[in-house]
């Protein structure tokens, strides 16, 4: 039986943890070769150990999605390795749980640098290698609150709001292309990212909220981004896949 992502080549950012790393591992299973950037080193090295024990193919870079230097030597380092590049997992981002009145200047320029401008950078600088590919498949994170409102998130629903229709806009720009843009909405999901984020006395009424009753596992979303990465979703883009336990529905 043929793998889902066999020959591709996939970019991942925020990879060291949570879901971008269970992504890269299942990416990985499912025989793609990877890119794995993150800011946080010594955890991504371990994550690219395992994958590589298991036969993968693996290649790593400190990685800030804020930095344009950063961008254009991940794409080089990715092209340059494995000879083209598929896929780009915009997964990298940061959450701010802080009330408007709260918001600082420096917090919101650093929630939108991360999330909305790492999301843009990561477009403009894999799109013209994708091209040189003939086509490829972009996966941006946004989150259920960049379509639902909700207290205590401001600037980080600003920048996810931003991602759903960047996305979009992106898809229609680059369709001619064979390029399909698409954004993930994940709800509440058991990560590091969520653990260090929101505080623990939260969690509970947080669960309440979910017509599931329970948070989402990381490879719930892993399954989701790799449809889109894969040739079975060939027909989709602009499209936005809400992954939240029912959170949105009501």
């Amino acid at each position: 039986m043929a793998l889902r992502l066999e020959n591709k080549v996939a970019i991942i950012t925020g990879a060291a943890n949570g879901l971008g790393a269970e992504q890269a591992k299942l990416f990985a299973r499912e025989g793609a070769k990877l890119f794995l950037g993150d800011i946080e080193t010594d955890i991504l090295t371990k994550v690219a150990d395992d994958i590589t024990a298991q036969g993968g193919s693996v290649v790593t870079a400190a990685m800030d999605v804020t930095r344009e230097k950063d961008w254009e030597k991940a794409v080089a380092k990715a092209e340059g390795t494995f000879g083209k590049i598929d896929v780009l997992i915009n997964n990298a981002g940061i959450y701010l749980h802080k009330g408007l009145l709260e918001h600082t200047i420096d917090d919101f320029n650093q929630v939108v640098s991360v999330n909305q401008l790492g999301v843009l950078l990561g477009m403009k600088h894999t799109i013209p290698a994708m091209q040189r590919a003939g086509g490829g498949s972009i996966v941006n994170f946004s989150s259920i609150y960049g379509i639902a409102g909700a207290a205590g998130a401001t600037a980080y629903q600003g920048s996810k709001g931003a991602v759903r229709l960047m996305s979009k806009s992106a898809a229609m720009e680059f369709v001619g292309d064979n390029i399909r843009v698409n954004s993930i909405h994940p709800g509440m999901f058991d990560t590091h990212l969520f653990e260090t984020s929101v505080p623990k006395e939260a969690w509970g009424p947080l669960i309440e909220m979910v017509p599931m009753k329970r948070f989402g596992r990381p490879e719930e979303i892993a399954y989701t981004s790799l449809f889109l990465a894969s040739d079975e979703s060939s027909f989709v883009t602009g499209a936005e896949i809400v992954v939240d336990g029912g959170y949105t529905a009501p």
